[in-house]
């Protein structure tokens, strides 16, 4: 190999790093000029991103009875699984029951309403169906979800056991 071939040689590939470098750092100022604003606003306003959370969350809820009126049921009890704490339901009884929660865990609350159709008669009655979020506070301030769900209702004491099973988002 001849020492002027090597030469070009080297000179080709510093030209070739050169405009590789040259791109690189056109970008690098682009971005800083592009971002810049934003990233002021950002530090000025104290605007920061939050990082999506998500949440297989199977639970159950065994509630008992407060308060009756007519076919609307006032219930609460305990909540074991993915959410343990505690629970707050309305429920109307019927063709298809209805209802609105609260469930109270120690990161915040979340609240939702759910339909669900009946099967079977007799003092149990199971039902399934589904639910979805509607809201919530603290950690669950912008809860997000909707899940299935099936129980177990005891005409005789107006207890009701509810399994849920879902995906939510926070």
């Amino acid at each position: 190999m001849s020492k002027r071939f090597q030469i070009n040689a080297i000179r080709d590939h510093s030209r070739s790093l050169s405009r590789a470098l040259s791109a690189a750092l056109g970008f690098v100022i682009v971005g800083t000029v592009v971002m810049s604003p934003a990233a002021s606003y950002s530090s000025r306003h104290h605007t920061f991103a939050r990082a999506a959370r998500s949440l297989n969350a199977t639970t159950t809820a065994h509630l008992h009875l407060v308060k009756a009126e007519g076919s609307e049921l006032f219930e609460e009890g305990a909540v074991s699984g993915a959410l343990p704490g505690s629970m707050q339901a309305e429920l109307k009884t019927g063709a298809v029951y209805t209802g609105n929660f609260v469930t109270r865990t120690h990161s915040g609350s979340i609240k939702g309403r759910g339909t669900a159709a009946p099967h079977g008669a007799g003092r149990y009655q199971s039902f399934s169906g589904t639910f979805i979020v509607t809201g919530g506070t603290g950690r669950y301030a912008h809860v997000s979800g909707r899940a299935g769900l099936y129980g177990v209702f005891d005409r005789r004491s107006d207890a009701v056991t509810v399994q849920t099973t879902g995906k939510l988002s926070y």
